[in-house]
C-alpha cells in the first residue's frame, strides 16, 4: 500500500502582541493560518499561556461582529 504524502504552502500572518496588548511580555507575539481547505483559520497566540484557537471563517465574522458591539461604548 502507497502511501501518499501532500506537501503544500499555507497563507499566514503574524504580529508582535505587544503593539496590540500592553499586557503582553517580551516576544509574545500572535499569527493567524489558512486552513489547507480554505474553510478557516487556526489563531496561534503565544503569550502567557501559548494557545491555539482553531476557527471557521463563519465563527471569524460572528467575533469580529461582537468586538466592534462591545467597543461602541469605548468610543
Amino acid at each position: 500500500m502507497d502511501k501518499k504524502i501532500e506537501s503544500y504552502t499555507r497563507s499566514s500572518v503574524f504580529a508582535e502582541l505587544a503593539q496590540f496588548c500592553h499586557l503582553s511580555k517580551k516576544g509574545s507575539f500572535i499569527e493567524m493560518t489558512e486552513w489547507k481547505n480554505g474553510e478557516g483559520v487556526d489563531v496561534v497566540i503565544a503569550s502567557f499561556q501559548d494557545r491555539i484557537i482553531p476557527l471557521t471563517w463563519g465563527e471569524l465574522i460572528a467575533i469580529k461582529k461582537l468586538t466592534k458591539e462591545l467597543l461602541k461604548d469605548f468610543k
